[in-house]
């Protein structure tokens, strides 16, 4: 049995499983092992201290296509508050469209955290639509921002819950309750839920709710394959859901596992109170946090910001990509078989 959707159809892959973006670290290898696994491996915007996130990408892509033939996406923060998003609305385009190899297996452009209009608004990205197969996605938290998104005329949307690790909207609306209030509202969006997935009933139960896929972050964080630290991965496998709650972060509220770096950084008490400390921010600021991501790719697990979901209560092994890929459409095969024996 294949389970195809919308979205293996739009991208040419195998199994409708995407890894999430997982900025600022490096998700090279990460990205490689889920494209040859036959999901979608998508490339983080990389922001850690000493690196330029343009030339980053550019390094990912020539790195991707040179260990495999198969379709792979990547990130863009477009918050204004992200350091090289303008240079990289401007280049990555042309740096896809000056290598053909690139130019065939990049398929996928999510763009997160900010604007849903900076991205299309980019002449080379116009350019670089009429002569590839590339897809314009935005993650979207909240139904207005859904509707923003299609305003902006995405090709589809990452419709990410509360649950999930990272950037987060203020609404906290859980993925259950957003994937069908998007789906009611445009029943047509290509949408790739997120938030809260780690197992084949998950990926089932959203294909139910209108998703034609899944992304994943803490569940590929813990493979053997992801370049965090073996610090950063023992703190999935005990964790709960309770372990992890919303604080304060660069571009908005932040999921990330309670530790003493996230205790300190308390999430704002309104949306109101966000926006504008969004706009009190320094770049003396904008330092410190990159210094506590740096920390925790290095091991520090306490003093860093440590990016988690809610997922972490359902994961308990360290696997190979592969196998957790498998693994996963093996039991969201069964559920669709058991569900569909329901109908007489």
């Amino acid at each position: 049995m294949v389970i195809e959707t919308n979205i293996t159809k739009m991208f040419g892959i195998k199994h409708p499983i995407f890894s999430a973006p997982m900025g600022p670290f490096f998700t090279r290898e990460l990205a490689l092992a889920v494209s040859e696994a036959g999901g979608l491996g998508v490339l983080s915007n990389v922001n850690l201290s000493g690196t330029n996130p343009t030339e980053e990408h550019l390094e990912s892509m020539k790195f991707m296509v040179e260990h495999t033939d198969k379709p792979f996406g990547l990130n863009i923060l477009t918050s204004r508050n992200n350091p090289g998003v303008k240079e990289m609305v401007r280049k990555i385009p042309k740096l896809i469209m000056s290598d053909p190899k690139i130019k065939e297996q990049c398929r996928y452009i999510l763009t997160s955290a900010g604007s849903s209009r900076f991205l299309p608004g980019s002449k080379y990205f116009q350019e670089l639509r009429k002569v590839s197969e590339i897809k314009h996605f935005h993650v979207a938290p909240a139904v207005w921002l859904a509707q923003k998104c299609v305003a902006s005329k995405v090709d589809g949307i990452v419709v990410t819950g509360t649950e999930g690790g990272g950037h987060q909207s203020f609404e906290k609306v859980t993925t259950l309750v957003l994937l069908q209030q998007v789906n009611k509202i445009f029943p047509d969006l290509p949408k790739i839920a997120c938030g809260g997935f780690a197992t084949g009933e998950g990926l089932a139960a959203a294909l139910s709710l209108g998703a034609g896929a899944i992304a994943m972050g803490s569940r590929f964080i813990a493979s053997k394959q992801s370049e965090f630290h073996d610090n950063y991965k023992a703190l999935v496998l005990p964790g709960k859901p309770q372990d992890t709650a919303l604080y304060w972060g660069a571009f908005g509220p932040i999921r990330l596992l309670k530790n003493k770096y996230a205790l300190a950084h308390p999430a704002p008490g309104s949306k109101e109170d966000m926006l504008e400390r969004e706009k009190s921010i320094t770049m003396d600021d904008m330092i410190k946090d990159l210094d506590a991501y740096e920390k925790v790719y290095k091991g520090d697990t306490e003093n860093g910001a440590v990016l988690l979901g809610q997922s972490i209560g359902i994961i308990d092994s360290i696997e190979n990509v592969n196998d957790i890929i498998e693994g996963i459409i093996k039991h969201a095969e069964n559920v669709i078989r058991k569900n569909s024996a329901m109908v007489k």
